[in-house]
C-alpha cells in the first residue's frame, strides 16, 4: 500500500480556494560550508541536473566535490550575502508577495500564493501542503525559469509530481511549461534595460548572458539552446538594437565537457581584447539576482573584461520585484487559471455555499 502524507483537517465550512506556488531554484540559508554543503548534496544528486550514470558521478560527487567545493562556494556567497539573507530568497519571497497583492486586488480572498525552492526551504512538497492546509482544492505551479530545460523546469514539475503522488486527496495540478517569449516578460525585460541606459546612459554593447548546460542536452532534444535565442532576439528587437549592438553567451560551466557556446568568459575576453568600450550585461534567464547573477556575473564578469582591456562594465540586475514584471508574471498565472477563476462576488457566493454545506454535514453528523 502506497504511504500517504498526513491530510490536513477537512472543514465543510471552509470555501474551495486556488493555489499558486512559484518555484524558484533554491539557496543555502547561510554563506557557509555547512550549510551549503547539504544544500549542493541535494541539487548535485538530480538526475536531471548531472545526467551521468550514477555509479560514476556519486563517488566523484562524494568524494572530490562535496569535502572541497562547499568552502569554495562559502566565500562567493559571502560576498553576495545581504542583511536580511540570500538575494535569492529574498527576492523570490517578495515576488510571490507582490503576486498575491496584485491578483488579489482583481480577485478577492480565493487565491492563495506562496514560494518554494526545488532545493532547499520552503521546499515544493511544504510549500503544497501549505496551500492545501488553506483549503486549496486546484494547484498551478509555476517554475520561474522562462525558457524550459530538463535540469531545471522539468525537475521542479518532477518534485511536484512526486508530492501529489504521496497524496491521498490531490487537488487539481496545473504547471506553466516556459514563458520565454511571453510579451510581458519581454517587455519587463526592455523596460529594465532602458531604465538603466536613461540612469547611465546607452553602452556601446549588450551582452545577454543566460546560465549554461551541456552541449549534449540539445542534441538530445532539450529546447533550452532555442528558447535562450528567441528571449535575446526579442529582447533585442524590443530595443531596436542591431547585430553589432548585442551578443549571446552561456555562463557557468562546470566540468570538462563541452557546454553551450559561446561561454561568456570567454565572450568577456573577445570583447575586452577588441575594445567594446562600454559594454552592459544583463541576465535574462534569471528573474530574481542570485549567486550566479551577483557574483560571477556582476564581479567576476567585470574583472574579466576590464582586464581583458575593456573601458567599462556594467551589470544590470534582474527584474527583482520591478512592477512590470511583477504585472507579466501575474498575467501569466491569471491566463493559466483560465476555467478556474471566478471573480470576487462569486467567490462569497462560494463562502455561502460552504456554510450551507457545513449544515448540511452536521446533519449526518459530521463535527467540523
Amino acid at each position: 500500500m502506497p504511504r500517504f502524507l498526513a491530510e490536513p483537517a477537512f472543514r465543510h465550512d471552509q470555501a474551495a480556494a486556488i493555489g499558486v506556488l512559484l518555484v524558484n531554484l533554491g539557496t543555502p540559508t547561510a554563506p557557509t560550508a555547512k550549510a551549503i554543503r547539504p544544500w549542493l548534496k541535494e541539487f548535485l544528486s538530480d538526475p536531471r541536473v548531472v545526467e551521468l550514470p550514477r555509479l560514476l558521478w556519486l563517488p566523484i560527487l562524494h568524494g572530490f566535490i562535496l569535502p572541497f567545493r562547499p568552502g569554495k562556494t562559502a566565500a562567493k556567497y559571502a560576498a553576495i550575502w545581504q542583511k536580511d539573507g540570500s538575494p535569492l530568497a529574498i527576492w523570490t519571497e517578495k515576488q510571490a508577495k507582490l503576486v498575491k497583492g496584485w491578483l488579489g486586488e482583481r480577485h478577492g480572498q480565493q487565491l492563495r500564493v506562496r514560494h518554494a525552492m526545488r532545493y532547499g526551504q520552503p521546499g515544493i512538497r511544504e510549500g503544497v501542503a501549505a496551500l492545501k492546509a488553506e483549503g486549496c482544492d486546484r494547484i498551478l505551479i509555476v517554475p520561474l525559469y522562462p525558457q524550459y530545460s530538463a535540469s531545471t523546469s522539468a525537475t521542479v514539475i518532477d518534485e511536484a509530481a512526486r508530492t501529489f503522488a504521496q497524496l491521498r486527496n490531490q487537488p487539481g495540478l496545473r504547471t506553466v511549461r516556459s514563458f520565454h517569449d511571453h510579451p510581458g516578460y519581454i517587455d519587463a525585460l526592455a523596460s529594465r534595460v532602458r531604465g538603466h541606459w536613461q540612469s547611465n546612459g546607452r553602452g556601446d554593447y549588450l551582452l545577454m548572458s543566460f546560465h549554461g548546460v551541456p552541449r549534449y542536452t540539445l542534441d538530445k532534444g532539450d529546447p533550452y539552446f532555442c528558447h535562450c535565442h528567441k528571449t535575446a532576439r526579442l529582447l533585442a528587437e524590443a530595443l531596436g538594437l542591431n547585430k553589432e549592438q548585442w551578443g549571446l553567451s552561456f555562463q557557468s560551466r562546470f566540468g570538462k565537457a563541452e557546454w553551450l557556446k559561446p561561454y561568456t568568459t570567454d565572450t568577456l575576453h573577445e570583447l575586452g581584447k577588441r575594445g567594446a568600450g562600454v559594454l552592459d550585461v544583463i541576465c535574462p534567464g534569471f528573474v530574481a539576482d542570485c549567486l550566479e547573477t551577483l557574483e560571477e556575473i556582476a564581479l567576476e564578469g567585470k574583472q574579466d573584461y576590464l582586464a581583458a582591456g575593456g573601458r567599462e562594465y556594467r551589470y544590470i540586475p534582474c527584474l527583482n520585484d520591478q512592477a512590470e514584471w511583477i504585472a507579466a508574471l501575474s498575467g501569466l498565472v491569471e491566463s493559466q487559471l483560465s476555467g478556474w477563476l471566478t471573480n470576487g462576488k462569486d467567490h462569497e457566493i462560494t463562502k455561502e455555499l460552504s456554510e450551507q454545506r457545513l449544515l448540511r454535514a452536521r446533519a449526518l453528523g459530521a463535527k467540523n
